[in-house]
């Protein structure tokens, strides 16, 4: 069998790339934010809020993602902030993920920013360095922003890899490099060692990923419990097991999640963890509809910094595959979860995941009707009485169905609704 070659794909600096590239689009004498200490995040008017994203410049001087605007603004007076624009967010990750799909035969989106990549058995892998420099030129040259790639055997150590220097780069992490290059790296770098978990490891002198990888497992289980010790054991010397792979057509259920690159507490769930959740809504309501499938049952999962995993479901009166409500869902249940007196913000935890999906499936052709779906014209019987849908339902259903078949012949990205602006 021969051995994985997994890529980990990953946007330098997402939202303020982003944002860096429309405003050259729209004023190509503009400075260009990637070049000048910059940041997305908080009321730009007030001054109020989080960073969600800093230039490379503005990190030079200590500005951190997560952090207070005000303390930012103190490190650097002359910090230029702009506003989050998630719909230009939202038609970059859509046009960089068609990219990866082009050349990859497996990707797994794993955030709006990410993707893993698996060029197993394929030409690719005997030459991975060259399709990892393919993908990034074509990235930059024809999108106008930056990524870095990992490469490796699994999704983990990919991770680790394209963490490395920033930004534009291509790194690889085998495991013959682990000692030399992820080892001496502080505990908290290990993906998926939170800040808390960090801390407990370094009150007991564990304080880089090669200390913890040397530490007999029963001594990380006793200090972190069962799940997270060994964890933190295995990824500590680079093992995973985890597949990179799409939705099956015919699942039980639809879901995705994404690991955050930040804890997430009250402070920063809006600014943090609503795009995660509008990213994770909107792959699962497409694949839905790629599927003709509709959801019952929307549940959403977080898995907090004591790597413990919680979710609550919610069933609707009409399955769905609409993503906006999907999404709307997802975060009314992730609200009751996180928020309140009761709420795991108010007891200490923060998440390091947020998952969302579909159950309780329902692949019939024909959908349970509301009242609304009768207010707009419907045909449904009533009684003896028959009540017909007008012309323009009838039209309305026809280019339904005629962009369903362009979708399933020609895949999703064929057609694609446009939006008001």
């Amino acid at each position: 069998m021969s051995e994985r070659c997994i890529f980990h794909v990953d946007v330098n600096s997402a939202f303020l790339s982003w944002s860096a590239v429309k405003r050259l689009k729209d004023d190509p004498d503009s400075v260009d934010l990637r070049t000048i200490p910059s940041a997305v995040g908080g009321d730009v008017e007030t001054r109020h809020g989080i960073i969600t994203a800093r230039s490379i410049p503005a990190k030079k001087f200590g500005i951190k993602t997560a952090e207070p605007v005000v303390k930012a603004l103190q490190k650097c007076p002359e910090l230029v902030l702009i506003k989050s624009d998630f719909k230009t967010y939202r038609e970059y990750s859509h046009e960089f993920i068609k990219i990866l799909r082009k050349h990859a035969p497996v990707v797994q989106q794993a955030s709006i920013d990410e993707a893993y990549l698996d060029f197993t058995g394929t030409k690719a892998a005997s030459d991975p360095l060259k399709k990892a420099e393919a993908i990034r030129d074509e990235i930059r040259d024809s999108l106008g922003f930056t990524v870095n790639v990992g490469i490796s055997v699994n999704k983990l150590l990919a991770k680790m890899a394209s963490d490395f220097e920033k930004p534009d780069k291509i790194h690889t992490l085998y495991p013959y490099e682990i000692e030399k290059k992820m080892w001496p790296l502080p505990i908290g770098d290990l993906y998926g060692c939170g800040k808390r978990t960090a801390s407990k490891l370094e009150n007991y002198g564990i304080r880089t990923i090669g200390d913890a990888a040397v530490t007999p497992l029963e001594v990380l289980v006793s200090i972190l419990g069962e799940s997270a010790g060994a964890y933190i054991y295995e990824s500590s010397n680079g093992v995973s097991d985890s597949q990179v792979s799409e939705e099956e057509r015919d699942a039980k259920s639809y879901s995705n999640e994404s690991t955050t690159s930040i804890d997430i507490d009250e402070n920063n769930f809006e600014a943090v963890g609503l795009p995660i959740v509008h990213g994770l809504a909107a792959s699962v309501a497409g694949r839905l509809k790629r599927d003709g499938v509709y959801a019952g049952t929307i549940e959403a999962s977080v898995k907090t910094d004591d790597f413990k995993r919680r979710s609550h479901q919610r069933r609707l009166v009409n399955s769905t595959n609409d993503e906006n409500l999907i999404e709307k869902t997802a975060i009314g249940l992730l609200e009751e979860m996180l928020k309140g007196n009761e709420g795991l913000f108010s007891k200490g935890y923060k998440v390091r995941l947020i998952g969302v999906g579909g159950t309780n499936l329902d692949r019939q052709e024909y959908q349970q009707m509301s009242l609304f779906d009768l207010m707009k014209g419907n045909s449904i019987s009533l009684g003896e009485e028959k009540v017909e849908p007008d012309e323009g339902e009838i039209r309305r259903e026809k280019l339904r169905k005629m962009m369903n078949d362009i979708k399933t012949r020609y895949g999703e990205d064929a057609v694609f609704k446009g939006r008001k602006k």
